[in-house]
């Protein structure tokens, strides 16, 4: 599932059939800031959500940036995966 890093609009996004899902985000120096995930009731089911999370751990760990889960379904998806999370630096306490 190809994932684009828009970084001119700062989020990650997949455009299924004219919908897109996104994770936006922020970077502040060394950290990745994943501040909100939305996924539209039409793509809801595919493992969106997860993919996107999962395609800004990885551009984290290429880039050694810390990410800094705000977003409430990233930091859950996070710890219900630590598999994906151990792949980057987490600050869980930001």
């Amino acid at each position: 599932m190809e994932i684009v890093d828009n970084t001119e609009a700062r989020r990650f996004e997949r455009t299924v059939d004219g919908h897109r899902a996104e994770l936006t985000y922020r970077r502040h120096g060394n950290r990745l800031v994943l501040i909100h995930t939305e996924v539209p009731e039409e793509l809801e089911g595919n493992g969106l959500g997860g993919a996107l999370i999962t395609a800004a751990i990885d551009d984290a760990a290429e880039h050694s940036l810390t990410v800094v889960p705000q977003c409430p379904f990233a930091r859950s998806w996070l710890k219900r995966h630590p598999e994906i999370a151990a792949r980057s630096r987490i600050d869980w306490h930001a």
